[in-house]
């Protein structure tokens, strides 16, 4: 129960800070991230193009190259991207006359998409009208239009045209070639017509980036988190990115050269880069996965259909509530708004679950390792039960409701400026570790119940009751933090419950439900030496704690 309210207090905080959680377990895990995989558009910059100009293949300014992307824009079925939408917004082209007669659909290893029209003006030929990325088109084109003539695109001319598009591309736009070839009628046409086109020109759009995007990488690196750029745009335009926003990318690496290396480098490679450029989803997928093989927590943000398979390869998968359907789909969490800094609050919030799940955790299992020892040693030499079974149910009922507002707890600061990790390791040597101290204090209340107040079977029942639920709820204070208690403040509820769960314990003995529960008066002397002995149990649990939490380097 405690667990299932941790997670969803935490979730309910996210969901405040427009951070949707898909399923509960995630938020451990989004707590946990320690690299951020995340494509430019839309994270790191508005996700708004903005068409810039047109211009022919040199240079100039020309209206064709728009005029022919606004016909192959309205004729392709597919799902149009924001570059298609700034298209379509931009021109207004009369296609009344216009007659679609195929498509060859866009892919990531083409990337381009192609149509074939009918025209009022092509006499019993078709158009077959081509716009993608400019570096495949300019080396399926032979010829350009320029100042309104069509020349050869050789040797001496294509270096020229490259130039233009590049230009475009180092001021950190985005651009589109557009090019054109005649085709005679038949049935169908295929990827093998894409040739011997014609390069009317380039289309250039404007990506603005985020006014806070450099502020909160930094404190994304603040806080232990490391950013990769995964983006099918070239390098000129990453680095374009790279400089405006303050990021790393003095290491770039491209789709061409994760194509050349195993999996094995391409971890140690993941590792040492920031940004990879010309990536198709296919080689995302393989970064996430040789990412996790190096041991790391990976958070894939995406919005496309094709992220789908990343969303679901990463530890956490991320989209946006604009996204398509499919990648809302696969996601584990969902950002209200496409922002990174939404989604930090969103991981520091995982990690404030994570903390407060984690105290739950050591506290329960230190603590009943504990009694469970001192149980089974007392029953060894005790001519009665040490407590009788019903008095056991009451206290472990007690015990974990003075731990229902864990989830409401503060979490230390410093515990949420580093990914948080699940360790059975450090749960187990814990218990190993602080259990056994709960059980040194039993057994000095054992001896001292039984030698100095000569204690019945109802009054050894009561005073272990007492004494055992004093000390394992108290406790508390001092396990919530690994550092001093005294300097982290736990939540109002926190203390409330706690402080109110031990008073109850004390009071019990002498009301009536006490004695039908077999509990009696317990002299008033005991009290006395149940405080220094609860207080001694603190400090030496906060000692060990000290010293476990030094050697395990939490």
């Amino acid at each position: 129960m405690i667990s299932s309210v941790t997670l969803t207090q935490g979730a309910l905080r996210m969901a405040r800070d427009q951070v949707i959680v898909k399923h509960l377990p995630a938020i451990q895990d989004f707590g946990s991230i320690d690299i951020l995989c995340s494509d430019k558009t839309g994270t790191l910059t508005a996700g708004v193009m903005q068409f810039d100009r047109a211009t022919d293949p040199v240079g100039a300014a020309s209206p064709r190259p728009l005029t022919l992307a606004y016909i192959n824009g309205r004729f392709e079925t597919g799902i149009r991207s924001p570059l298609d939408a700034a298209i379509l917004r931009q021109a207004a082209v009369d296609v009344t006359g216009y007659r679609k007669i195929d498509e060859i659909p866009f892919d990531f290893e083409r990337r381009r998409l192609s149509v074939v029209v009918e025209a009022p003006e092509t006499a019993g030929r078709r158009l077959l009208i081509t716009k993608g990325a400019p570096e495949p088109i300019l080396a399926l084109a032979t010829a350009f239009e320029a100042g309104g003539r069509v020349l050869p695109l050789d040797a001496a001319t294509r270096p020229v045209c490259a130039t233009v598009h590049e230009g475009m591309s180092a001021d950190g736009l985005r651009v589109l070639a557009v090019a054109y070839r005649w085709l005679e009628p038949r049935a169908g046409y295929s990827r093998s017509d894409e040739a011997d086109l014609v390069l009317a020109g380039f289309l250039s759009f404007a990506d603005p980036v985020l006014p806070d995007v450099a502020g909160v990488l930094a404190e994304l690196d603040r806080d232990g988190i490391t950013v990769k750029i995964l983006t099918g745009h070239n390098e000129l335009v990453a680095q374009h990115l790279c400089r405006n926003i303050a990021l790393d990318s003095r290491r770039i690496v491209t789709g061409d050269d994760i194509a050349r290396i195993d999996d094995a480098a391409l971890g140690h490679l993941a590792e040492q880069a920031s940004v990879f450029t010309r990536v198709s989803p296919l080689q995302k997928n393989r970064i996430i996965l040789a990412l996790k093989r190096r041991g790391h927590v990976v958070g894939f943000m995406g919005d496309g259909i094709n992220d789908a398979p990343s969303l679901h390869t990463a530890d956490v998968g991320i989209s946006v509530m604009t996204a398509a359907d499919v990648a809302r789909e696969a996601a584990d969490v969902i950002l209200g708004q496409a922002s990174l800094r939404v989604l930090h609050r969103g991981i520091l919030e995982g990690r404030r679950a994570s903390g407060n799940m984690m105290k739950y955790l050591l506290m329960g299992t230190s603590s009943n390792f504990g009694n469970m020892f001192s149980m089974a040693a007392a029953s060894m030499f005790l001519p009665f039960l040490p407590m009788l079974p019903t008095q056991i149910l009451l206290n472990n009922f007690l015990y974990d409701l003075a731990q229902v507002t864990i989830p409401a707890d503060n979490v230390d600061d410093r515990y949420l400026r580093r990914p948080q990790r699940w360790d059975m390791h450090v749960i187990r040597d814990f218990m190993l570790f602080i259990g056994p101290i709960s059980s040194i204090f039993d057994f000095l209340t054992f001896y001292t119940l039984l030698r100095y107040f000569r204690a019945s079977e109802r009054l050894f029942h009561t005073g272990w009751f007492v004494e055992s639920l004093a000390t394992q709820t108290l406790v508390l204070f001092v396990i919530r933090t690994m550092g001093n208690p005294f300097r982290s403040r736990p939540s109002l509820s926190l203390t409330v419950t706690t402080l109110l769960i031990v008073a109850i314990g004390v009071a019990l003995p002498v009301t009536p439900i006490g004695t039908l529960l077999g509990f009696t008066r317990l002299p008033v002397s005991y009290f006395g030496f149940l405080i220094v002995v609860t207080l001694a149990y603190l400090v030496l649990v906060d000692a060990a704690k000290r010293q476990l939490a030094r050697r395990l380097g939490l």
